[in-house]
């Protein structure tokens, strides 16, 4: 009897590291897929490569906005419905893209309802994770959620490759929507975290802190035509000024504003969107800002190099992806084998050594032989997982 329960328990506990892993593959995807197809999707939907460019940074942007806003809903309804929720939107956003005959089309279903539904997926995967395994199976649940995504990384590129030379970009999107599908029958077996009690929705502290966070984001993202504080040539400015850094000013001074906001609403004994007491924990914060330079490197790197070998170089969507194959590898081995190898290895070490291999690949990819080794760029992602994924669960560890 024992024996049967605990069959049905480890077939349930690996049904649920399935969907959760599954839901975390197709949040990397999409990035992943389409950097390598960006000449030719814009050549599809009739608009320019600054367009899908624009469809891209404006994905980050929405998600940005409203991650916080998407994990206090989360709380609020539960984490496995917050989850499925946005696994519907994010699937009807494939769909949409799949089918975009022009590129509004394309920035409503990418841009818009996937963002939302990302907002909504990813805080909730982190909260069920620690909702469906015990602590001591933690560490591993999160190391293989987190490879999943370096899994989607290391075939995105080989996937977008192939299916734009040999078929078509929209077939990515098509499959996504069938993954989605297979999620929500599989997130039923997932164990919900109970919501708390029914409060209202902090609705002030949700504009300011997407208006903050957009408006520092915009900034940045605009910051390549109008320059940071000295506007380029023909560009706007104000006083003399580049908006870029009024926009990022702006940014922060909103987000000043929305903590002033939370402190009051916690005071006066009402549930806030956030509870600023939480930065004072050094753990934490020094483990976010920490990720945020990270992914920052990444993901501005991810994004250049694809472009760089399909519009500077000229190599086709499928070429593209073989050349980044060596630079994912690495990361889908660094993401899953270190866990694995080193349980009890200190995540602090782990850190310094990812921000060290880092460092390492960004010296390599300033090398002038980039232009033509440009597979040089695959030694900055050798250990930059794993400052990513093993502190994460362990973050008490020496």
């Amino acid at each position: 009897m024992a024996t049967a329960s605990e069959a049905s328990t480890g077939q349930r506990t690996q049904t649920v590291l399935l969907t959760l892993a599954a839901g975390q593959f197709l949040m990397t995807l999409d990035s992943s897929v389409m950097n390598v197809a960006i000449a030719t999707v814009a050549k599809d939907v009739g608009t320019t490569v600054t367009g899908i460019q624009g469809a891209i940074t404006l994905y980050t942007l929405v998600m940005a906005m409203l991650m916080i806003t998407g994990g206090k809903i989360g709380s609020m309804i539960g984490r496995r419905r917050a989850f499925m929720a946005g696994c519907i939107i994010y699937g009807a956003g494939s769909l949409t893209t799949a089918l975009a005959p022009n590129l509004p089309v394309l920035l409503l279903g990418w841009s818009g309802l996937e963002g939302i539904g990302a907002a909504l997926i990813m805080p909730a995967i982190v909260a069920l994770v620690a909702a469906n395994f015990p602590p001591k199976g933690r560490p591993a649940a999160y190391g293989l959620v987190m490879g999943a995504g370096a899994a989607a990384v290391a075939l995105g590129p080989l996937i977008g490759g192939f299916a734009t030379t040999y078929f078509s970009w929209r077939w990515v999107f098509v499959g996504e929507v069938l993954i989605v599908l297979g999620i929500l029958q599989l997130a039923r077996r997932v164990t919900d975290t109970p919501p708390v009690a029914r409060v209202p929705l902090d609705v002030i502290g949700a504009i300011l802190t997407a208006a903050g966070l957009g408006l520092a984001v915009f900034g940045v993202l605009r910051s390549a035509e109008w320059g940071w504080v000295r506007p380029k040539p023909g560009g706007p400015s104000l006083l003399g000024v580049s908006p870029t850094l009024w926009l990022i000013l702006a940014g922060l001074l909103t987000i000043w504003v929305f903590f002033e906001w939370e402190a009051h609403v916690e005071a006066a004994g009402r549930e806030p969107l956030v509870r600023a007491s939480i930065f004072a924990h050094r753990q934490m914060t020094g483990g976010l800002v920490m990720f945020f330079f990270q992914y920052l490197v990444q993901a501005g790197l991810f994004f250049t190099i694809p472009l760089f070998l399909s519009v500077s170089l000229g190599l086709t969507a499928l070429e593209t992806g073989v050349r980044i194959l060596p630079l994912s590898i690495t990361l889908l081995l660094a993401a899953v084998g270190v866990p694995k190898a080193f349980p009890q290895a200190s995540p602090r070490r782990v850190v310094q050594l990812g921000l060290l291999a880092m460092f390492g690949g960004l010296v390599s990819c300033s090398q002038p032989s980039m232009r033509t080794r440009p597979q040089r760029s695959s030694p900055f992602r050798c250990c930059s997982p794993a400052s990513g994924s093993v502190p994460w669960p362990r973050s008490s560890a020496p």
